[in-house]
């Protein structure tokens, strides 16, 4: 249990590159050096993505399109309904900000390493929970502009435009689909090298995550956060992961789903990407303060593991999985 509670590696990256951002933020010059190296990450990024995912273990998984379908109508239907319905919880103990932050992590495409990594400790059905994963991440370059245009077109600055849209398909899928496009070339040298995929999928979160909050720390982020409700932030992602979680693992009940495919449906259907969501918020609301905006989705992001660590061990364990959410 202790160890459970210890974070990991990445959880005190994350937390460095933060205080980073605060003693010694970017600014002028240096924050546009920044930015424009980090938009080169992202590209890399899922130019890596497009590379290592195998086109025969994706196909293996597309006959289960029952599993895929419910994958995506929680990812992008459940969720976005559950942000609107957390509002007025959202909105009594969080800024503005932090709330729309809430709707857009709700927008957000499902994880794909994480999701499969589960799936597999938990003795799931993998090649189905890959196919999902990576379909909720192909299909979210659109979907996710669109659902976040809606959650948040009718609060100031939360609108998103076709620009961005397509600034999203131009920086994520023409990598990915180059890197596809050459997998048999590229392919085998970036699975031989797992380390080096980790090493940018972490390295992009980072400078995303830097850049981002240099920019609201100099627009006085940390003066807008006080404890209380860093506290009401924890609050509402507990509350949305553990309604996540009874809803989606309901539906895979419901829909007559064996316990392997289960398995792949709560992990696919309940977790949110980080690294898919980072870079998107980056590119969705250029030239605005996205700090705030990013803070829910990476609480969320570290809940969501710590959660699935139980669900996982209790699932491999045959045991239901139930009380694990929170």
């Amino acid at each position: 249990m202790l160890r459970r509670l210890v974070p990991d590696r990445f959880t005190i990256s994350l937390l460095l590159t933060l205080l980073l951002a605060t003693l010694f933020p970017a600014k002028g010059s240096a924050a546009r050096i920044f930015d424009h190296v980090a938009q080169g990450a992202i590209g890399l990024l899922f130019f890596l993505h497009g590379a290592r995912l195998s086109r025969q273990a994706a196909l293996a998984g597309l006959a289960h399109w029952r599993l895929h379908l419910l994958v995506l109508v929680c990812t992008f239907v459940l969720y976005p309904v559950l942000g609107l319905l957390l509002q007025p919880v959202a909105s009594r103990f969080l800024s503005p900000d932090l709330a729309r932050g809430v709707l857009f992590l709700c927008a957000v495409p499902s994880t794909v390493q994480s999701s499969i990594a589960f799936t597999a400790v938990g003795r799931g059905n993998v090649p189905a929970a890959l196919s999902s994963a990576s379909a909720s991440n192909l299909l979210g370059v659109f979907l996710t502009p669109a659902i976040a245009g809606l959650l948040l077109g009718t609060r100031a600055g939360g609108g998103v435009g076709l620009g961005a849209v397509m600034g999203i398909v131009a920086q994520i899928l023409v990598p990915f689909l180059l890197g596809q496009a050459l997998q048999d070339w590229v392919g085998p040298w970036v699975r031989k090298r797992a380390y080096f995929a980790g090493f940018v999928d972490k390295g992009v979160i980072l400078l995303v995550v830097y850049t981002a909050f240099s920019a609201s720390v100099l627009e006085g982020l940390w003066s807008e956060l006080p404890v209380a409700v860093l506290l009401g932030l924890l609050l509402v992602c507990l509350l949305l992961l553990g309604l996540g979680l009874g809803l989606v693992r309901a539906g895979a009940k419901l829909g007559g789903f064996g316990r392997e495919d289960e398995v792949a449906i709560v992990f696919c259907g309940s977790q949110k990407s980080l690294v898919a969501g980072a870079p998107m918020a980056n590119i969705l609301f250029a030239g605005q303060s996205i700090g705030l905006l990013l803070l829910p989705l990476m609480l969320y992001h570290q809940v969501q593991l710590l959660a699935a660590v139980g669900i996982a061990r209790r699932y491999a364990r045959g045991e239901s999985g139930e009380g694990s959410e929170a």
